[in-house]
Formats: structure tokens, C-alpha cells, sequence
């Protein structure tokens, strides 16, 4: 296994981020730190990094450096972007880095940025058609893609503090963001592939000023889920959460809840930006991502065939890895997916749900003992919130919530109503019924695996009368796992109104 140190040096912040690479594929974040080092400000009077921004980089890196030596990183891969990359002392600050800190930074092309953030997107989401909006202090980056294929992106030189520096002067803030809006739907009309964006295209916001929007909003709407990627926003909460901001002062802005008061000053710039994106191509709702660059680096270290094509399971990739992470029996684990596979396709009849609950299942399935990492007792309990905090890729929320609850009921039904009740946001009264039955179906498929041995290869059922009868094909001696299943017998009549019979 390898530990490596990814630092991204922005216009506005330096991040790190520690990533544990397991050397199969998969990789896992340990650690990161943030910095406000506002490297880009000041810079459009004459193009140079300022000394003090220079200088609190530095101090900045110094600090990540000791980190990762304190953490046993083998490898630092550093990257600058656009204040860097227009910067006409760039050479000598490159050099004073390297000096003083003992880090190569590799300053990304405009082309190389934009690739990064797709990879960092297509790799963690199953969205085939998008168009990413990335939000930068000193550049925002427009990329369109479809069949996992970039078409087009554009890179415009205006971030949230190189607009924030442009517009201070322009009256209120409510005023100068009115201008921004302006300034920047001029902007995109001079990208003339934005016209050609097919409009069942769906848009994707990237970087910390998306972050810190989920935040707020998050807040607002006492929203249970504490996950920014694949967070659904619709027009209407944005646009709720733009008024707010955009017409406070800089003191009032840092005592609202969920923003960083790093960020209280160029926030409503960033909204600006949004507003404008979202009106000229027309959208009506969009999907955050917590991907992009920095995890686009971590995808091409772990799996050098992304820099060719992208992971074509999104899904599967990360419950692979988070078996993998959670220490979960790999053997064990692909016997009861095979298992609760084949349960919901024969029993459809009985539980009528359509295919895309079969993605619900294969999440409950693939991680309904992840709980064992913090006790055995009451494990389904534990494995329910670890799904529900595991942040995996390629699943709605809702879909999230509804395998967690599933998970949740795999050794017994286990549906408190406090505990649902608390995500009444993503799920509704009628998903209870998607719960039972999932529950069940899964709780029969993780007995017939009871030893981990895989002695019940297959599974035949009939529906007969007010009876199903389950046929097992066996590898062996499967007693005990039979026996397990059939105590399943009286909450499958319960959910399902059929007697269960297992031979």
C-alpha cells in the first residue's frame, strides 16, 4: 500500500488531501487540510503574485509538508492552476517553493485543469450527459460531455475573488452582483458551442462554492443526509439561498449558518456566476458533485486505465471499495448479492417493484455487515450508518437512505419510527413497503450464505397458491444455512402474505 499527499493550489485556497492507496484499484481519503491563501488576489493590476499572498502560501505548504512527513506520505503530487498559470512571476515563485519547501508543482494547462475535474466527475457519478460548472477563485470552468466523452469546455479567466476584486467598487452588494450577472452571460455568449448543449443535459457544480451553497441550504431545510455529492438543487432553493446573500454586507454574510467566513466575502460573486450559468442555458435544477480535480488525480493514480476511459460501473467501483475498506468477507459478500439478485427477480410477482430497486438491493447486499467494523452485536444497526455516511458513488440520496433502512433490517425488521421519521425529506410513508420487502428478501439471502461457504449456489422459486415454494441448489452440507432461512418464514408471510417453504 502507498500513501500519497495531493496538494491543489488555487486562487483562492491550498488544499491537501492524504489518500491511503490499497494497490488493487481502490484508494481511500485519510486526511486533508484547507488553507485561505487568496494567491489570486490583487493580481489583474498587473499580473503578479503579491508578496504577502506569496508569502502565507508558503508558510501554507510549509505546514502541509510537515503533515505529511508526520503521516508517512511517499509520494506529494502538488498542482497550481489559473492564478499560477497567468502569473508573470510564476518562475520565481515555482523556484522559492521548491527551495523552501522541497515541493514540484506542476502548473495544469488550461486543458489539463478541465480533464482533471471531468475524471474527478465521470469516475464518481452515473450521469451520462452533463455540463459542469466549476467555480474557481481566479478562473470558471464550463465542460460539456456525453457518452462519458468530453465535447467541449471553456475556461474563463474570472473567479469568485478575481470578480469580487473587479466589482468592489460598484455600488451595494446587491448592486454589484446584478453587474457580475451581467458581465457573465456576456461572457457565455461569446462561447459559441453553449448554444448546441442538448437541453435534457444536466448540469453538475463543482468546488468549494457549491460546497459551501449545500451548507447553507442544507441548514435551512434541516436536510438529514450530511453528503454534498449527488445532493439534488432545485432553481427555487438556489435562488432562495442567492437573495439572502447577495444583499447582506461582508459582517452579515459571515454570521450565516453553513458559510465559511473565509468564503463570506466572495460568496455572493460565486452566486452570481451560478445565476447567470443557470438562466442563460435554461436550467431548472442541478447536482453537486464532491469530485473534481483533486480526485481526478487520485482516479488516475489508482487506476492508470482512467486516463483512457473511465470506470464504466460507477457503483459497483465503490462498493468494491468499500468492502475493500471495511475489511467485509469479499467471498461472503459476492454470494449474498448473487443470492438477493436472483430473490428479487423470481419474486417479482410478489413485490412488483420495478428494476431500479434492484440498484437499492445490490447496496444493502454488498455492505449488510460493514457494521461488524465496530461490534458484532446489533451490527445492522452500525452497518446502517455507515452506509448512510460512506459517501458512495453512483446513487441518489434517496436511494442511499432506502438501502441503509434495508441493510438495517437483515438479521430482523428494525424500523424505529424516530429513525425513518428523521429522513422524511428524502423518503416517503410509501417506502416503508420498499424497506419490509427488500429487508426480507435480503435477510433470507444472508442465511443462505450463513457460513460463507457458498453451499447454496442457486435459488428456484415458485409461486403456488398462497405458498412459495424455494428450491436451493447446494454445493454441500447446508443445514445450517437452511435452517437460518427458514426463520425467516414468518416475517416473509407478514410482508408478503405467502407461506415459505425452503427445500
Amino acid at each position: 500500500m502507498e500513501k500519497i499527499g495531493i496538494i491543489d493550489l488555487g486562487s483562492n485556497s491550498a488544499r491537501l488531501v492524504i489518500v491511503q492507496m490499497f494497490g488493487d484499484g481502490h484508494f481511500m481519503v485519510e486526511d486533508e487540510l484547507k488553507e485561505s491563501v487568496r494567491l489570486g488576489q490583487d493580481m489583474d493590476r498587473d499580473g503578479f503574485l503579491k508578496p504577502q499572498r506569496v508569502s502565507e502560501t508558503i508558510k501554507t505548504l510549509k505546514m502541509f509538508k510537515r503533515l505529511c512527513d508526520a503521516s508517512g506520505v511517499d509520494q506529494i503530487i502538488a498542482v497550481a492552476t489559473a492564478a499560477v498559470r497567468r502569473a508573470k512571476n510564476q518562475r520565481s515563485f515555482l523556484d522559492e517553493i521548491q527551495a523552501s519547501c522541497g515541493i514540484r508543482v506542476d502548473v495544469l494547462s488550461e486543458e489539463e485543469e478541465a480533464t482533471l475535474v471531468y475524471r474527478g466527475v465521470i469516475n464518481s457519478m452515473d450521469i451520462p450527459k452533463g455540463i459542469i460548472l466549476e467555480i474557481g477563485g481566479g478562473s470558471t470552468k464550463i465542460i460539456y460531455y456525453n457518452r462519458r466523452s468530453i465535447l467541449n469546455f471553456a475556461t474563463l479567466a474570472f473567479g469568485a475573488v478575481t470578480l469580487t476584486d473587479l466589482f468592489a467598487d460598484d455600488g451595494t452588494p446587491e448592486e454589484q452582483t446584478a453587474r457580475i450577472e451581467e458581465f457573465f452571460t456576456e461572457q457565455f455568449k461569446k462561447i459559441e458551442w453553449l448554444s448546441e448543449v442538448d437541453p435534457d443535459t444536466q448540469m453538475i457544480g463543482v468546488g468549494g462554492s457549491f460546497r459551501n451553497l449545500y451548507k447553507i441550504n442544507r441548514i435551512v431545510r434541516k436536510y438529514p443526509l450530511n453528503t454534498v455529492h449527488n445532493y439534488a438543487f432545485t432553481t427555487e432553493d438556489f435562488t432562495s439561498v442567492y437573495e439572502m446573500v447577495r444583499v447582506l454586507d461582508v459582517e452579515k454574510r459571515k454570521r450565516i449558518r453553513g458559510l465559511s467566513p473565509e468564503r463570506a466575502d466572495i460568496m455572493p460573486a460565486a452566486l452570481a456566476i451560478i445565476k447567470a450559468f443557470t438562466d442563460y442555458l435554461h436550467i431548472d435544477g442541478f447536482t453537486l458533485s464532491g469530485c473534481g480535480l483533486r480526485e481526478g488525480i487520485m482516479f488516475n493514480m489508482a487506476i492508470p486505465m482512467t486516463v483512457e476511459r473511465p470506470i464504466s460501473d460507477v457503483l459497483s467501483y465503490s462498493l468494491s471499495t468499500l468492502v475493500t475498506y471495511y475489511g467485509c468477507n469479499e467471498k461472503h459478500v459476492e454470494n449474498v448479492v448473487h443470492l438477493a439478485i436472483q430473490l428479487f427477480k423470481q419474486l417479482r410477482v410478489l413485490h412488483k417493484f420495478p428494476r431500479i430497486y434492484l440498484k437499492v438491493l445490490k447496496i444493502a447486499a454488498s455492505l449488510h455487515d460493514c457494521g461488524l467494523r465496530v461490534r458484532y452485536y446489533n451490527h445492522q444497526k452500525h452497518s446502517r450508518y455507515m452506509i448512510l455516511n460512506s459517501g458512495i458513488y453512483g446513487a441518489t440520496h434517496r436511494e442511499i437512505v432506502l438501502a441503509a433502512f434495508v441493510a438495517g433490517c437483515h438479521r430482523k425488521e428494525d424500523l424505529l419510527p424516530a429513525d425513518w421519521n428523521r429522513y422524511r425529506d428524502i423518503v416517503t410513508d410509501e417506502d416503508l413497503d420498499v424497506v419490509r420487502k427488500l429487508g426480507v428478501l435480503l435477510r433470507i439471502a444472508e442465511s443462505l450464505d450463513r457460513s460463507g461457504l457458498g453451499m447454496v449456489k442457486g435459488i428456484n422459486c415458485d409461486v403456488l397458491g398462497d405458498s412459495v415454494i424455494m428450491k436451493t441448489e447446494l454445493a454441500g452440507d447446508a443445514t445450517l444455512e437452511l435452517r437460518q432461512a427458514a426463520k425467516a418464514g414468518a416475517e416473509f408471510k407478514r410482508t408478503f402474505r405467502k407461506n415459505l417453504e425452503i427445500l
